[in-house]
């Protein structure tokens, strides 16, 4: 008697329902018995049948087939989550030997936030047995099996178990239609060995897959228990002829020399076996989504030019642009030099946001996880925007009168600094229409990338780009005048509050020291040119001296530890997968929203629709789960998490119905939105 060694019972993650569900489990072998006497079946039908007739020395193939009822499903041999493996035990005659199970792909079953790798129609399980050379074959003795599953529906799971006869073809031909089929839903094994590498919260695998091989809707189910965490998204990038895939860690941290599994992609069943050792996991690759990027590129690129258009009324571009528009109304402006500061405008603006996806785009390649507007979370990158933001506060409130600045100069070299400043300073903000673009842009070829970055740069630089070219809209805006210079000074205003919010922003990133010396290096900048150096000769090598010490100093000066995130009235989880999966699996609600202090979209939202004394009292009512993502600080998990809804930047809101997958809500939200979710 020979028993067939499979993977474990039940993998205990969420305490509750698989203690619910054992108990189901324990109550039915107690009372549904006599249901199955009385009709004496079983939920799951099972019979076994073998392909040939054996053959001395050689392997004949059996299948295990399992016929589900409607409602039901049996399990893989690692069921997941909860479930149960099969256990099978042979009666075989002297020197026969069955071989390792062969389970065609399974399918994902979620239920409460309970992950389970399941059968929910007809299936057969392929098993070698090997005959041996000295076999009689005629008049063999039956060969038995005694087989056990679990069979469960969405409401109850029953131990299931029949005892099985092989049954024989009467000539070799007679099963090979059903087998033919049978062997074709069994992923073949790939004839090279991957590798895994772990970190503490992940693993990575690299399995080699042609690159060739059109790869949709991918999923790896680890054969190994416990090993990773079911409920967690899995996030896949294509390096050449390896498919690399990241997945987080299960709860008990299991260690393995071996992984195996399936890699199922497609959407038909389709699948790869493959097993890895430990060893090196190429780093970076091109982002892969499970739902691929279906949206056309002409669409894609006139939602990034409507989104671009779109970012100058944003408080974060409106001022400068503003400025700049001034600047083609004064007297003696000739044709020929607005479209010439017009497109000197444009080359500024796409240069400027070209090279940051550029830069973007090369640093994901190299395995860094960054998104849209990834500088603002560099330290040293907001001092240098706060003292800009100093030094355009001071210039247009008056304190110096140099042309230092290019939004209150003219010509072409102005108009080409002022592009690059309005792209700048437009990234903390994500306006509608953006999110597909810039989220498609992660997982396009470079150059259909660079093309939707520059329709965006297209479409923040356009209204200038029109004043210049368009006579009949310059002639609309105001004509020149002593108003022009209150006007500056009054947009000294925005611009000052601006920097304030960056030395918050350098605060929360770099501590209380280091936003101190930014402001220092910022200030102090401002008080040189405003003096003109027409101090005496100890005050002006002072006054040189003492930014250039804030400047030097402002490196050491960052503190590793940021400031807590901000309170909130809804007092949201703080975001990880394994608090996603844990929030899911309490069968409630969860409102899951990604945000970041440098992210003005981001804030108003906040504002206007969720800190809210009345979505507090809906979600209360609602038993709504409130869970937040903080990306003001670079975090890869979050990027991650990004990624899989196909964004490349914040702000970002999911909804979970209890029980359901997630759906994301729109990035303009409204308190009654979110309302209407909760008393759904």
């Amino acid at each position: 008697m020979q028993a067939t060694p499979t993977f474990g019972l039940w993998r205990i993650r969420y305490l509750l329902p698989v203690v619910l569900l054992w108990a189901a489990a324990l109550v039915a072998t107690m009372i549904v018995p006599a249901a199955v006497q009385a009709q004496d079946t079983n939920y799951i039908a099972a019979d076994l049948v073998a392909e040939t007739p054996p053959q001395p020395g050689e392997t004949l193939t059996a299948a295990l087939r399992f016929r589900p009822q409607d409602g039901w499903h049996g399990y893989w041999s690692n069921p997941g989550d909860a479930g149960l493996g099969m256990e099978l035990d042979w009666a075989l005659p002297e020197g026969w030997e069955a071989g390792e199970p062969q389970y065609p792909v399974p399918s994902i079953l979620e239920l409460f936030g309970i992950v389970n790798h399941a059968y929910k129609s007809d299936y057969a399980v392929l098993i070698p047995i090997k005959v041996p050379t000295s076999a009689g074959v005629m008049n063999i003795t039956p060969i038995m099996l005694d087989a056990q599953w679990l069979a469960c529906s969405d409401e109850l799971c029953v131990p299931e178990r029949a005892t099985l006869t092989l049954r024989f073809p009467q000539s070799s031909e007679a099963q090979s239609t059903q087998f033919d089929a049978h062997r074709a839903a069994i992923p073949p094994l790939l004839d090279q060995t991957g590798a895994f590498a772990t970190t503490q919260e992940r693993i990575r695998i690299a399995i080699p897959v042609p690159e060739s091989l059109m790869i949709t809707n991918p999923h790896v189910f680890i054969a190994q228990p416990d090993l990773v965490d079911y409920a967690a998204e899995q996030t896949f990038y294509r390096d050449g002829d390896m498919l690399v895939t990241e997945i987080a860690r299960g709860g008990l941290r299991n260690e393995a020399d071996l992984i195996s599994g399936i890699l199922a992609f497609g959407d038909e069943g389709e699948g790869v076996q493959f097993e890895a050792v430990s060893g090196n996991v190429p780093m970076g690759g091109t982002p892969l989504r499970s739902s691929g990027t279906d949206t056309p590129l002409l669409l894609l690129i006139g939602g990034a030019l409507l989104g671009g258009l779109l970012l100058n009324l944003m408080p974060c571009v409106f001022p400068i642009l503003s400025l700049k528009a001034l600047t083609l109304v004064r007297a003696g402006e000739s044709e020929a030099q607005a479209r010439r500061e017009g497109l000197a405008y444009t080359a500024g603006v796409m240069l400027a946001v070209l090279a940051l996806g550029a830069l973007m785009l090369a640093l994901r390649a190299a395995g860094e996880q960054v998104g849209w507007a990834f500088q603002l979370q560099q330290p040293l990158v907001v001092a240098g925007l706060l003292v800009l933001a100093t030094l355009i506060t001071a210039n247009l409130a008056g304190f110096f009168e140099l042309p230092m600045l290019p939004i209150r100069t003219g010509g072409q070299g102005g108009a080409f600094a002022t592009g690059l400043l309005a792209a700048v300073v437009a990234t903390p903000c994500t306006g509608p229409f953006m999110a597909a673009a810039l989220g498609a842009a992660l997982l396009l070829p470079v150059p259909q990338a660079l093309l939707l970055f520059a329709a965006l740069g297209l479409g923040l630089a356009l209204p200038f780009l029109l004043l210049g070219y368009i006579p009949a809209l310059r002639s609309r805006l105001p004509k020149p005048g002593a108003w022009m210079e209150t006007f500056r000074r009054v947009m000294a205003v925005p611009m000052g509050l601006t920097a304030l919010a960056l030395v918050w922003l350098a605060w929360r990133l770099g501590g209380m020291h280091f936003a101190f010396t930014a402001v220092g290096a910022g200030v102090t900048l401002a008080i040189l040119l405003a003096s003109r150096l027409r101090a005496t000769r100890p005050m002006q090598a002072l006054l040189v001296i003492i930014p250039i010490y804030f400047i030097v100093a402002l490196p050491f000066r960052v503190e590793q530890q940021a400031a807590a995130s901000a309170q909130s009235l809804l007092d949201p989880v703080p975001y990880s997968e394994a608090a996603l999966a844990n929030a899911r699996a309490t069968g409630q609600p969860v409102f899951l929203w990604f945000t970041a202090d440098w992210c003005v979209s981001c804030k108003v939202n906040e504002s206007i629709a969720i800190e809210r004394e009345s979505t507090r009292a809906v979600f209360d009512d609602a038993g709504v789960i409130t869970m937040r993502g903080d990306w003001t600080r670079a975090d890869p998990a979050i990027t991650r998490y990004l990624e899989r809804w196909g964004v490349a930047g914040v702000p970002l809101y999911v909804w979970y119905p209890a029980g359901s997958e997630g759906e994301q809500l729109p990035q303009v939200l409204t308190a009654d939105m979110l309302a209407e979710r909760a008393g759904s």
